[in-house]
């Protein structure tokens, strides 16, 4: 059963917001079997969103329409819909009872743009809206299914959990799908491929291997098909542990969750504390831990340690250490990571000092120069790290060198 996903907004295509949409109604629909084809975004314009239905129509067999829905004279969606089916729009009685009762609700008074969200399509079938004024429709033409919905994400949201997925598992006979995530770190996508080329080879035609890459780190998706039978889950999990076993060292997590999702866990089971100290991250570290519920239980603190004299003061490194090898070399990481554990007085610390960019490298110290170092009161790693000359993306790579070196350093003891 293949969809496809239209958006359909000028405030799209313009970069205005970003689709979330369509990212979360993927995930969805790929959990009940449903595959994506294709997701395009469209402009507010008649002509655009009759060619995005006619061919999608050629290519899906449920087409998935967001947005355009609105009361203003911008939002179109329900007009090309009636032209594009060669249908009137009618006044749908329990849509403009929905309506009434938001407004009532709120006191305010049912202005004239607002009861025309109560006209539909005369061949549709309403999706009521709990959670705002314009209805979804759900139309059944010459086989193919269209369902569009509201452009807000939390009442898409709420519409297809509450009402189109559990239609359509009704309506349709939809296969199994199962999909197993395995998290890698510090090896490439090209690298990690030639060394699980022959298990890739192996897999049978209703198991597909995806490579996700990301800054520092590949998940490995196995995804596998059937309409029916036991031993689905069983052949994925026999595949997953043959490339656990072939990457190794690699493996970070049997799931999908970001990197410092995986020390945090690991921490919590094990009843262990975390600090850190950075410089050229600027405290992006510290920030995609606590952006965690429980974080807490973890990490206790860090320094933003920018200059010099903060990491002599805050931290303990000592003047002739910056002044002889400078801020970012091995001994005054070595000597942060050291202040971090004894002044936070934490079982594990993380200390990163670098050139970010774009800006400020030397010949003996290029942009994108970075030293990390993670420790525990037995024993320190320090490591150094050449990446390019992006500031976003050498601020990203060294959190995730972290973690990965974080991650390293656990499973030893």
């Amino acid at each position: 059963m293949l969809a496809e996903i239209i958006t359909i907004g000028d405030e799209i295509l313009i970069g205005q917001i970003v689709d979330t949409n369509s990212a979360w109604m993927a995930q969805k629909l790929n959990a009940e079997g449903i595959r994506v084809k294709q997701i395009s975004s469209v402009s507010d314009d008649r002509e655009h969103i009759l060619n995005a239905l006619a061919e999608a129509a050629n290519r899906a067999d449920i087409i998935f329409i967001t947005g355009g829905l609105g009361p203003t004279k911008d939002d179109i969606t329900k007009q090309t819909l009636a032209e594009y089916f060669n249908v009137k729009l009618v006044l749908n009685t329990e849509a403009l009872n929905n309506v009434q009762q938001i407004f009532k609700r709120y006191n305010r008074p049912l202005l004239e743009v607002n009861r025309k969200q109560a006209e539909v399509p005369e061949n549709c079938e309403i999706i009521l809206n709990s959670n705002g004024t314009a209805p979804g429709m759900w139309f059944n033409v010459d086989g193919k299914l269209y369902v569009s919905m509201p452009g807000v994400p939390f009442e898409m949201m709420y519409m297809m959990e509450d009402a189109v997925i559990p239609k359509l598992k009704q309506l349709l006979n939809l296969p199994v799908i199962i999909h197993k995530t395995i998290l890698t770190a510090g090896e490439g996508e090209s690298f990690l491929a030639e060394k699980i080329a022959d298990i890739e080879n192996d897999l049978p035609g209703n198991i597909k291997l995806a490579y996700l890459p990301k800054m520092g780190q590949v998940r490995l998706r196995l995804s596998a098909y059937s309409n029916g039978g036991a031993s689905l889950s069983d052949q994925l999990e026999e595949f997953a542990a043959r490339i656990v076993e072939r990457v190794g060292p690699n493996v970070v997590a049997l799931e999908d969750i970001p990197l410092e999702k995986v020390v945090l866990n690991y921490m919590t089971d094990n009843h262990l504390t975390l600090s850190a100290a950075e410089s050229c991250t600027g405290g992006y570290l510290s920030h995609l831990i606590t952006q965690h519920a429980g974080s807490s239980q973890v990490f206790l603190g860090s320094a933003v340690t920018y200059s010099n004299d903060l990491k002599e003061n805050i931290l303990g490194v000592k003047n002739e250490t910056l002044y002889q090898f400078g801020a970012v070399s091995r001994e005054t990481v070595t000597e942060m990571v050291a202040g971090a554990l004894r002044e936070f007085k934490s079982d594990y610390a993380v200390a990163i000092t670098g050139i970010a960019g774009p800006g400020g490298g030397t010949a003996e110290k290029p942009v994108g120069t970075v030293w990390i170092a993670v420790a525990n009161t037995n024993k320190t790693v320090v490591k150094k790290f050449t990446f390019g000359n992006k500031r976003p993306q050498n601020i990203e790579r060294s959190a995730m060198a972290a973690f990965f070196m974080l991650i390293t350093l656990l499973k030893e003891t």
